[in-house]
């Protein structure tokens, strides 16, 4: 737990069980998931390897105006694969990483969804006004605590969307760098898609081949429902294919511990979407994710390589999503990052997501924005399998 002193713009909880009801109720409405008190309680809880603490902004009255998620995590620069190492081997010559040790990062943003889920503002607020109130509070929350002024190494305010840069580009004032990554891949349900039958008639001859052929291959996939009945058994082997899939990641904020979903399926039941892949009996795959207003996130995934060529695993469970969210009725459909152009050739579109990092000192900070000026986006083949 951290100790902190509150100012007059801005409290400081270490929990979420110390955040008054009266917040949750006049600031966050909790239509939006990823800020219900429960969602956030079960990330807290279930990963102990995370220091997680909450911003609430208020105004002259003691009013909330804004709220922001925060995380301190050792970013293990090993985890970095592919086309960044370069940037980790340049990094750590020039000092500007550590050179054994892991880096100690502070995050304002969700490390397990890709998105703008770390911070909420009200209504009728200034976004700008509150982006550097935010920027400022950060500050405050590191600088006052001894322990923590001397810990963090750097500071990562993620994931804004193109249309939001006007306003968080004010955090270039506060000497923050912005990059981006892989983008989120969005496919938007055309409400002509009564059922996934609708969907296939709507795409091109050659996707429309393509996928009743990966529906040929996993034929013999059995596909269960996972409920809080039969969750404990089946997590074992979950957690096992997860670590197949992050271990080929190119980065990775931190890893998510599985028995998460038990909170969240409790709490969201069948807003909550868990299912596992079968070849007779064993299990090959799952599938995770959350209804959010009109969308459906795909959040975690895991996969047996070693079977998902012959029998078209991960190309199945896109295909799954998207009857999801057909069924559900929803309007879009996030799959996240990673696998851009196997998402794209399912009608999937990227979506630029804008990631904010600062180092604590000056000159280091100055390197950095060099290094993240050769940070790109993996490129790939954009796919367009639907008739015009």
């Amino acid at each position: 737990m951290i100790c902190y002193t509150n100012t007059n713009t801005a409290l400081f909880f270490s929990s979420i069980d110390e955040i008054p009801s009266h917040i949750w109720e006049t600031l966050i409405h909790t239509e939006n998931i990823y800020f219900h008190p429960n969602f956030l309680k079960s990330l807290e809880k279930n990963h102990p390897e995370i220091t997680f603490s909450y911003i609430v902004l208020v105004n002259n009255k003691n009013k909330p105006t804004a709220f922001a998620s925060i995380k301190i995590i050792d970013f293990q620069l090993n985890s970095i694969k592919n086309d960044l190492e370069f940037l980790r081997k340049i990094g750590r010559k020039l000092h500007v990483f550590p050179d054994k040790k892991p880096l100690k990062l502070l995050i304002c943003g969700n490390t397990f969804v890709s998105g703008e889920h770390g911070v909420f503002i009200n209504e009728n607020q200034s976004k700008k006004a509150i982006i550097k109130e935010l920027a400022e509070s950060i500050n405050h929350f590191v600088n006052s605590n001894k322990k923590l002024k001397k810990q963090i190494d750097a500071f990562l305010i993620k994931d804004f969307m193109n249309e939001s840069l006007f306003i968080t580009d004010e955090l270039k004032n506060y000497k923050y760098h912005p990059f981006s990554v892989e983008p989120n891949m969005v496919l938007q349900i055309d409400e002509n898609w009564l059922n996934f039958d609708a969907y296939l008639a709507a795409m091109k001859t050659k996707f429309r081949v393509k996928a009743k052929k990966a529906f040929a291959q996993s034929i013999h996939l059995k596909i269960k429902e996972v409920t809080l009945q039969n969750i404990e058994e089946q997590l074992p082997e979950m957690t096992s294919l997860y670590k197949k899939v992050t271990s080929n990641a190119a980065f990775n904020l931190g890893n998510f511990n599985l028995e998460a979903y038990k909170n969240l399926k409790d709490s969201f039941g069948e807003n909550y979407i868990l299912k596992t892949y079968w070849l007779e009996d064993k299990i090959v795959g799952f599938i995770s994710g959350v209804v959010n207003q009109k969308s459906l996130d795909a959040h975690f995934v895991g996969i047996d390589y070693q079977l998902n060529r012959e029998h078209a695993i991960y190309q199945r469970m896109l295909y799954d999503y998207i009857e999801i969210a057909i069924d559900k009725g929803l309007k879009t459909l996030n799959f996240g990052r990673t696998a851009s152009e196997i998402k794209s050739s399912v009608g999937a579109v990227p979506q630029d997501l804008t990631m904010y990092l600062r180092h604590k000192k000056t000159i280091k900070n100055k390197i950095l924005k060099l290094f993240l000026q050769r940070v790109q986006p993996t490129p790939f083949q954009q796919k367009f399998p639907f008739k015009k």
